[in-house]
């Protein structure tokens, strides 16, 4: 008996991926194969089960035989050209070995790749994979420039933030905080605003915060953290960032709250700051950005802009076993370029090395999670909006990416952490009481 297109398919894939294919597909013209879906429920009106990659056309092949690995799925899924029905964590997870845990070699390329696809050369012809590389989805960035320089470091920034600050409203609600919220409590009447306050006065208290102030916030968003240092604890804050949306939003809230007395936001790189030293730094979300060979100048300068007794919260994400990457990923190519994690342990280090005492370290994994959930409900909420605002790519990538994300910190690829420095005084002194009273 002929095999049918699912069935190729699903063949061609494993070849292609060099792993077997953990979920049941469907092809352009209805065939299916694999295992059985995820759910046998599909949603009212489509047509197909719940639980199923769906292959909507042949360019969805090409990309692969182009890219046969985690890149290549992505531009599929954000073109259109692959999609999923059902419960999008339930595909991830059941693709989670297949798309985190990278080949012990890398892919073959060129006369290689070809050499080893071809026992199924004949399906790749029939089935229309063969043929010249699709272009990426326009949502897909390559920078250049040498890296992590001022001007690169600008569009990169630009890249991920300055995509409208209604579509980021949508997605991070009226809170327009952009970092992990801090659950505080399971009653239903408290949701992500509520936990986003705890979150920045968590903050704030670990900074010991008090009226008169000075407070630098190093990438600063789209100002939450400066408000509420200035409102309930009285600071006076700098606010720095290099997306020029962000800058004008902040602007305009710390106007509308008649806090420019005491807020001032700039557009501004880090390595630009000549200010008198502050009484505390807050850098939240910011040091990913940074990059693994500048971080340790990024931690003399904020070392540098501190007064003694004066306290650092950095707010990271963090690698947990790292694993060597052998291609561009997702998240590189789509949603932070040049961004990069390393270790909780290689972050302390660089922050001792600079001259800071840590005194204080508190691992947030989870809270991101239940974070990044309410934060795809957002967007799948109002999804056509989401759409109008940027586009139907852009929207897919916050989608995929914010999925992923939430299962790589609840299943603990990846961490989030707040760890609390202080400069000392010459004599030793640290200004920090013995016990965590304070924040605890």
């Amino acid at each position: 008996m002929p095999k049918d297109t699912a069935t190729k398919l699903s063949e061609l894939l494993q070849s292609m991926l060099r792993s077997p294919l953990p979920i049941r597909l469907r092809a352009w013209d209805g065939s299916t194969a694999g295992p059985p879906p995820a759910s046998d429920s599909p949603p009212a009106g489509s047509g197909t089960a719940s639980g199923e990659l769906i292959v909507r056309n042949r360019r969805a092949l090409r990309r692969l035989l182009w890219q046969p690995n985690e890149l290549g799925l992505a531009r599929a899924y954000v073109s259109g050209d692959l999609d999923v029905s059902g419960d999008l964590y339930e595909m991830l997870d059941r693709l989670a070995d297949l798309l985190f845990s990278p080949p012990a070699e890398p892919p073959p390329h060129g006369l290689a790749r070809l050499a080893a696809l071809r026992g199924v050369a004949a399906d790749l012809i029939r089935l229309g994979a063969v043929g010249p590389q699709p272009k990426p989805p326009p949502e897909e960035i390559v920078l250049s420039g040498a890296r992590h320089s001022r001007r690169r470091d600008r569009s990169a920034i630009s890249h991920h933030y300055d995509v409208g600050n209604d579509f980021y409203r949508i997605v991070l609600g009226e809170t327009m905080v952009y970092s992990c919220a801090y659950w505080t409590s399971d009653d239903p009447g408290y949701g992500l605003s509520d936990a986003q306050r705890d979150k920045l006065d968590l903050i704030c208290r670990k900074l010991d915060l008090r009226p008169g102030m000075r407070l630098l916030d190093v990438g600063c968003g789209w100002g939450a953290l400066a408000m509420h240092a200035a409102r309930r604890h009285g600071a006076r804050v700098v606010g720095i960032t290099l997306s020029a949306e962000q800058a004008d939003h902040a602007r305009k809230q710390v106007a509308e709250a008649g806090l420019t007395e005491q807020i001032d936001i700039r557009v501004q790189d880090y390595r630009d700051l000549d200010d008198e030293p502050f009484d505390a730094i807050a850098s939240v979300g910011m040091a990913e950005h940074v990059g693994t060979a500048p971080y340790a100048d990024y931690a003399a300068i904020l070392f540098a802009r501190l007064k003694p007794g004066g306290r650092l919260l950095n707010h990271q994400i963090a690698a947990i076993h790292p694993e060597p990457k052998h291609h561009r990923s997702f998240i590189d190519a789509y949603v932070f370029p040049d961004g990069e994690l390393v270790p909780l342990g290689t972050t302390v280090s660089l922050l001792e090395e600079a001259g800071f005492e840590v005194r204080d370290v508190q691992t947030l994994r989870e809270h991101y999670a239940r974070t990044l959930r309410e934060w795809v409900a957002n967007l799948e909420k109002q999804g056509q909006e989401a759409v109008r605002l940027t586009s139907r790519g852009r929207a897919r990538v916050w989608r995929l990416y914010m999925a992923a994300s939430a299962l790589s910190f609840e299943q603990g690829r990846i961490g989030v952490n707040q760890i609390l420095a202080v400069r000392t005084h010459p004599d030793g002194a640290s200004d920090i009481p013995p016990t965590r009273p304070a924040w605890t």
